[in-house]
């Protein structure tokens, strides 16, 4: 059952932001803490579902079909949860900012992406020759985790202002926002190493251009 567990969190978070895609739509005012807890806990799927997969593997011999495609799965619910939420914040919470915030980040990951992998929606794993990443790796892995800590700041701020805007009294606010907060603190050190690692063969990617380039 172990093995499933990382499947298990994806599917979830794919249920939780199909929830929140149609709250966008469908909610109100006092929908705000509603659709406040569906990205929390969405994200919080994200950030477990890797390590599960990583503890908890498969054997080489008996992986499922469509393990085959876990890692587009698992890119696919992240970027539908992120943009349920943005949708969420442009129509139920503040318009502009919400346009601000989610056409600038998207347009700047679209040409992080031409230029580091080469191509749209590429992967550290999967880009092309003329790109950013063949030339020069280390300097590629820098942007990547660059957008990674923009992206990060990007979801708190849109997390805190939904939160802030909900019709829950003074008290639950303060309350959630610091079980939030103690919550990010131990997901921040305790997925550390995550944070730093672009993707699963990133270290020896980088070693085995170096050694191209020499």
């Amino acid at each position: 059952m172990k093995k499933y567990l990382a499947d298990i969190l994806t599917l979830i978070r794919f249920i939780l932001a199909t929830a929140l895609f149609i709250l966008a739509f469908l909610g109100d005012a006092s929908s705000l803490g509603a659709g406040f807890l569906l990205f929390v806990f969405g994200e919080l799927t994200d950030a477990f579902d890797g390590t599960c997969a990583t503890r908890w593997p498969f054997p080489k011999n008996k992986t499922p079909r469509y393990r085959k495609y876990a890692a587009k799965y698992d890119m696919f619910t992240d970027a539908f949860l992120s943009v349920a939420m943005i949708l969420f914040f442009i129509l139920r919470v503040n318009l502009p900012a919400g346009l601000i915030i989610g056409v600038g980040y998207g347009v700047l990951a679209l040409v992080i992406d031409l230029i580091v992998y080469g191509k749209l929606f590429g992967h550290p794993d999967d880009f092309t020759p003329h790109s950013l990443s063949a030339k020069n790796f280390p300097l590629a892995r820098r942007i990547i985790l660059a957008r990674r800590m923009l992206y990060i700041a990007l979801i708190v701020l849109v997390a805190a202002w939904t939160l802030y805007a909900s019709n829950w009294n003074s008290v639950v606010k303060i309350t959630t926002a610091i079980i939030a907060l103690a919550v990010g603190i131990f997901l921040w050190f305790f997925l550390a190493q995550r944070r730093h690692n672009i993707s699963r063969d990133a270290v020896s990617i980088e070693k085995a251009l170096s050694k191209k380039h020499r």
